[in-house]
């Protein structure tokens, strides 16, 4: 165990979660440097890009008018967790799903649960009441259920289900956790997390794709996914976090950076934990940061591989110059 300073926090991390090629645990930020820290790493302060309150929310979703489904979703909705035959016929005739899909899902379910990516009942349950072929293209409907990342246009993809459910249940969220989303991409994400809280804000840097998106979750609140109006919505660089709504419980990001942006780390709550791809370009390790404080305030970070070393890669978490996306934040 070894520590150096972070924009006013000591991090402790272990040698042995340490990322190929990077400097110094590659928890160094980048853009504007600032003067070096004692071990020699440079520490940016993180000028957020919209005034210190962060991004304009695209359009409030709560409001959206919607269909009632036959069961509305609560967090105590008793979903079939141990019979296919029921979950299909549960889910079709209380939620109006296609039960071709539903088959898939159980089947994926099922693979999810043999590899240990969904570990507990909520994490389940949140897993088998996403319709995850809501979010992919037509022309990928046949592989909604794949083990796969899958474009979905704009150079970017929908995260592969086993990687969003491992770094979903990593998380560990809570009813009422606030939780926050940077790269909402396809939208898939954050509607698994409205199954797990009831507090969600996602940001997306590429406007045309935030844009629809949003009107995905529009389309599904007016069909009954009325969970959906939970999540907040904006169009904005996701490096700087959203400090008008912050502090979070949990940050997950869903695109690769070698390095832990110190902006999302100061949105962090005490003891929170944030999910986030880091290590150089297509070679990301997934880590579980957890930031502490101790009685006397002194501030930690914890840092874990969820994977036990294993690379998976990420489409980059890119940045915007002025109005226009220009290169990504690696160092």
């Amino acid at each position: 165990m070894y520590s150096f300073s972070l924009g006013g926090y000591l991090v402790l991390t272990r040698r042995n979660v340490l990322i190929s090629g990077m400097a110094a645990a590659g928890l160094a930020a980048c853009g504007r440097r600032e003067p070096a820290s004692e071990t020699g790493e440079t520490i940016n302060q993180g000028v957020n890009q919209a005034a210190d309150g962060g991004p304009e929310e695209i359009a409030p979703l709560q409001s959206a008018e919607g269909a009632t489904m036959a069961q509305p979703f609560t967090f105590d909705i008793a979903v079939p967790l141990t019979d296919r035959t029921e979950f299909i016929r549960w889910m079709a005739a209380n939620r109006g799903e296609d039960p071709n899909f539903l088959a898939q899902r159980w089947n994926l379910y099922q693979a999810l649960v043999g590899n240990r990516d969904v570990w507990t009942e909520a994490d389940k349950k949140a897993f088998l009441l996403t319709p995850r072929e809501e979010f992919v293209l037509p022309q990928n409907l046949r592989r909604a259920y794949d083990h796969a990342f899958l474009d979905i246009g704009f150079g970017v993809t929908i995260s592969g289900p086993h990687a969003v459910s491992r770094m979903t249940s990593t998380l560990n969220v809570r009813p009422g956790d606030k939780v926050l989303e940077i790269g909402t991409g396809s939208g898939y994400q954050s509607a698994y997390l409205a199954h797990l809280t009831d507090k969600v804000w996602t940001i997306e840097i590429i406007r045309p794709l935030a844009l629809r998106t949003t009107g995905i979750y529009r389309a599904l609140i007016r069909r009954g996914y009325r969970e959906f109006g939970a999540i907040h919505t904006a169009n904005a660089d996701g490096y700087y976090g959203w400090p008008r709504a912050a502090p979070f419980d949990k940050i997950i990001v869903t695109c690769g950076i070698d390095h832990i942006p110190p902006p999302l780390l100061r949105q962090l709550k005490p003891g929170g934990i944030m999910v986030i791809p880091v290590g150089p370009p297509g070679a990301q390790h997934v880590l579980k940061v957890v930031r502490n404080e101790a009685a006397d305030g002194t501030t930690t970070v914890s840092r874990s591989d969820i994977y036990n070393g294993r690379l998976v890669p990420f489409v980059p978490f890119t940045k915007l110059e002025g109005d226009t996306i220009l290169g990504t934040h690696n160092r």
